[in-house]
């Protein structure tokens, strides 16, 4: 069995759904601590030829609470990202055979930051055919105060994982070897260079999922989460 583990990103990169999508099961972490800087989120779309952020925004708390424990603030209008987007995108390719899941995904009504990135993640998936299972990782009996590589060894021998997939970004936190001596073969996930035209702009990369569905239908889409290669 093949397994991905990562946190909950609000439409992230495509690199993000190629993993779940080269997995048997996907654990989305919920109790693992909010960081302002991260992707929880946050992310970009093409503005004006230009990567420009969107975010939603979070009631203020304190700094150590887990994404499961921070809730969206009243200040974020899903109306004005919904209109942000359309704006931006209205004249692609693919804008009216794909706006409909994002306002959808973006109009759901759940103020907890965890519950409405799930949502979302479940969501996309069912509608590009992803069929990996997606399970929370507050609801496997393992130690949670476990950090880093022992926590995802723990996830991996819980779940009897042969197999353990990571991000790109993995190779200076993960030892193939200490895996292997688990009896799991941990492997990279790398994603190939990956471009499409966006209008008439300059390619700008990893944004948001949202570009790659304006600017590509289902069926391509489908066909650019297996491009990537496992070292």
């Amino acid at each position: 069995m093949k397994l991905g583990i990562m946190q909950p990103y609000f439409f992230p990169y495509i690199g993000y759904w190629q993993l779940i999508n080269a997995v048997d099961v996907f654990v989305v972490y919920d109790n693992i601590q909010y960081t302002k800087k991260g992707w929880f989120n946050r992310n970009r779309i093409l503005q004006n030829g230009m990567s420009k952020t969107f975010s939603v925004a979070l009631t203020k708390d304190h700094a150590y609470k887990n994404v499961c424990e921070r809730f969206i603030s009243n200040e974020y209008k899903r109306e004005k990202l919904i209109s942000i987007i359309k704006n931006s995108y209205n004249k692609a390719p693919f804008f009216y055979e794909n706006v409909g899941i994002i306002e959808d995904i973006i109009n759901y009504n759940d103020s907890n930051l965890f519950n409405y990135i799930y949502n979302s993640i479940v969501n996309l998936c069912n509608y590009y055919n992803i069929n990996t299972q997606i399970v929370i990782s507050s609801s496997l009996d393992i130690d949670h105060n476990l950090k880093g590589e022992e926590k995802v060894l723990e996830i991996c021998k819980n779940l009897n994982c042969t197999s353990y997939i990571n991000t790109i970004g993995g190779q200076k936190l993960y030892d193939k070897e200490k895996f292997k001596q688990q009896g799991i073969e941990l492997s990279f996930i790398k994603t190939n260079p990956i471009e499409y035209v966006q209008f008439d702009n300059q390619f700008i990369e990893n944004l948001s999922i949202i570009d790659v569905m304006m600017f590509n239908n289902k069926e391509t889409v489908q066909k650019l989460l297996e491009q990537y290669i496992l070292v």
